[in-house]
């Protein structure tokens, strides 16, 4: 059991990381159909789109990433807390 909750720990963990990341690349003017933005794209949607839905922009500045991320760090600190009996 400590080995699936370490592997979803290190899943969650990467997420954040790909946030994060993507969150970097759309400062820079780069080629969004590049591989590399399309795989942080497709990885980081599935999370950041429900959360679009609920957070609304502030002006024109996204906060999602930043409340994925929070959301994803937390989850990753009660999964590293976690002790089986």
């Amino acid at each position: 059991m400590t080995e699936v909750i370490h592997a979803v720990g290190l899943v969650v963990q990467f997420l954040a990381f790909a946030i994060f990341a993507r969150a970097i690349l759309s400062w820079f003017p780069i080629d969004r159909n590049g591989p590399i933005f399309q795989f942080l794209n497709a990885i980081t949607e599935p999370v950041l789109d429900p959360l679009r839905r609920v957070i609304p922009p502030i002006g024109m500045i996204d906060i999602t990433p930043m409340v994925a991320m929070l959301l994803l760090f937390f989850i990753a600190g009660i999964l590293t807390s976690y002790q089986p009996a």
